[in-house]
């Protein structure tokens, strides 16, 4: 289980380093370099607009590879969407800007970065899956939890190269060439990522879906068919935590550094920190969510960010790197309290034989309610505002009482608590 978490967390961590980098690039240098006939807010709306492309991909991918999974197993999926969303993002590091080759640069970053996308709504089912069905019932929320650690040591590798960057190359290197860097480092990480995925074993209960000839046939029409009110009720609960994590991590530096005049250092020091104290927390709630329940856990969760969403604000509007700092780890916190469950939680509601492409495309359809929506919305309430962006707050809030009515509609599904045959439908 050990090497089995490793695996699913390195690669994982590969595949969000790849999605992340483009955020963090969007909210700090891609609007002037790739929509320079724009003004500022429009600039910083149309690459937001590249980077929500990402997570509208992402649900096709989950339907591409989630066909994989569930039809010739979870390894496949594996490879093939780190290899996707890899080369993908080299291929950002090498698109000239506007000024060389025109319409075609946006053109170009619209499409690499929809493939990214594509990849990475792979990448979660496949992840997942490899631990969840590994794993024994009463520790499978703890080993589950291994590739939602990924999403931070993501983050942090991908903002740790852009940071270093930003700090050691004057303004004008960063915005030539510096920027690239990171999305270079991609194909390296992908590589390591690759190989060491390499000597994974297929999951046990595929394997018994394959042995006795139980495999889907068309999972996606049996999922539309039999659970698509629980792909509704997964997707509408899950947003909530998207629309966290992407204001902290990428709306908060655009606004930041360009309303409240912070230094793109300062922000990012914040915001790493604060990711960094997520991620070890992870293992820890989901221990929680063995021996209490995957359910309570994302209620409190939702209850938390839904109180937390005007303090977050107000304290990111203060310009203070202490302050900003404790605005983003309370609502970092209410977001893992939910997403270290989720990977167990998810593939506990659907049957095995549909499990990869129920439990991923819910997932991923949050993304775009939560994930991709966010930076734009936000971006347009705080603009031509003097005072804290409130009706920010209001926006998440409203987002988070949502989310909270739709985990408030899902069953518990831990072994021990739901009494259910293990494997059988939610």
């Amino acid at each position: 289980m050990a090497r089995l978490a490793v695996a699913s967390l390195v690669g994982t961590a590969v595949e969000f380093y790849d999605f992340f980098i483009y955020g963090t690039a969007a909210a700090l240098v891609l609007g002037p370099l790739f929509f320079p006939t724009f003004s500022p807010l429009a600039g910083t709306l149309a690459a937001f607009g590249t980077f929500a492309v990402g997570f509208l991909a992402r649900p096709l991918g989950s339907i591409v590879f989630g066909h994989i999974g569930d039809r010739y197993g979870r390894r496949p999926v594996l490879f093939v969407s780190l290899l996707l969303t890899g080369c993908a993002t080299v291929a950002v590091g090498c698109v000239p800007a506007y000024g060389s080759i025109g319409v075609a640069a946006p053109l170009l970053l619209l499409t690499l970065r929809f493939l990214q996308g594509l990849g990475l709504g792979g990448e979660w089912g496949g992840a997942v899956l490899l631990t969840a069905e590994h794993a024994p019932a009463h520790r499978r929320a703890l080993w589950a939890s291994f590739p939602q650690i990924g999403p931070a040591v993501g983050f942090l590798l991908a903002n740790g190269v852009m940071l270093g960057l930003s700090a050691g190359l004057s303004d004008a290197e960063f915005r030539s060439w510096g920027w690239r860097v990171p999305f270079w480092v991609a194909g390296v990480l992908a590589a390591a990522g690759l190989l060491l995925r390499s000597s994974l074993a297929e999951t046990p209960q595929f394997e018994e879906l394959s042995a006795t000839g139980r495999r889907a046939s068309a999972p996606l029409a049996e999922v539309a068919r039999g659970h698509w009110r629980l792909v509704l009720l997964t997707a509408g609960a899950l947003a909530v935590g998207y629309a966290i994590f992407y204001t902290v991590s990428t709306w908060a530096l655009a606004y930041g550094t360009e309303r409240l005049g912070v230094s793109s250092t300062v922000m990012l020091t914040c915001v790493m920190a604060a990711v960094a104290i997520k991620g070890a927390a992870t293992p820890f709630v989901a221990l929680l969510a063995d021996r209490w329940g995957r359910r309570p856990l994302c209620l409190a969760g939702c209850a938390a960010a839904a109180l937390w969403m005007f303090p977050l604000v107000g304290l990111l509007h203060t310009g203070r790197p202490l302050l900003m700092f404790l605005g983003f780890l309370g609502a970092l916190l209410a977001f893992i309290t939910m997403f270290a469950v989720v990977a167990a939680y998810l593939p506990e509601l659907y049957e095995p034989r549909v499990r990869c492409t129920g439990a991923a495309v819910g997932y991923n359809l949050a993304g775009v309610l939560g994930g991709a929506l966010t930076p734009l919305v936000a971006t347009a309430l705080s603009e031509g505002r003097s005072g804290p962006p409130w009706g920010v707050a209001a926006y998440l809030t409203l987002l988070a009482l949502l989310s909270l009515g739709c985990f408030a509609l899902l069953p518990e599904t831990m072994p021990e608590r739901s009494g259910a045959v293990e494997g059988a439908p939610a």
